[in-house]
C-alpha cells in the first residue's frame, strides 16, 4: 500500500501521493503573479494521512502534518459555455468560462518532521 494524503486546497479536497502532480484552483497562498515556476510550496492544511496499515486522521487537521510540494506552471481548466435564451422575445446570450488553474506536484509528505 502506498502512502497518501488527503489534503484541504482551493475549495477542495484532494488525494495526493509524492511524485504525483495536480490541477487546483487559485487560492489565497496560491497566487498567479507571486509564484513562478518551481517555486516550492508548503501545504498545511492536512486532514488525513495513510503510510502502509497506519492511519492518522485530523480533527479538522493533522498537527505536524506537511505536504511539500513544487509549482510547475499556471494552467486552465476546461472552457464551460453558458448560453442563455429566452424564447419568443429574440433574447440570446451567450458566455464562456475557463477556471484559473495551477498544477503542482507533490514532493514529499511530512509528519512529526519526518518524511513517510
Amino acid at each position: 500500500m502506498s502512502t497518501y494524503a488527503i489534503i484541504d486546497t482551493g475549495g477542495e479536497q484532494l488525494r495526493v501521493e509524492p511524485g504525483r502532480f495536480y490541477d487546483v484552483r487559485y487560492s489565497a497562498s496560491l497566487k498567479p503573479k507571486k509564484l513562478a515556476p518551481n517555486t516550492k510550496i508548503v501545504i498545511y492544511r492536512v486532514l488525513l494521512i495513510c503510510h502502509e496499515s497506519t492511519i492518522n486522521l485530523g480533527h479538522p487537521w493533522l498537527e505536524n502534518a506537511i505536504v511539500k510540494g513544487r509549482i510547475l506552471h499556471p494552467s486552465f481548466g476546461n472552457r464551460i459555455t453558458i448560453y442563455k435564451m429566452h424564447s419568443k422575445k429574440k433574447t440570446r446570450r451567450k458566455l464562456g468560462y475557463r477556471q484559473d488553474l495551477v498544477r503542482f506536484v507533490v514532493d514529499s509528505i511530512c509528519l512529526n518532521g519526518e518524511e513517510l
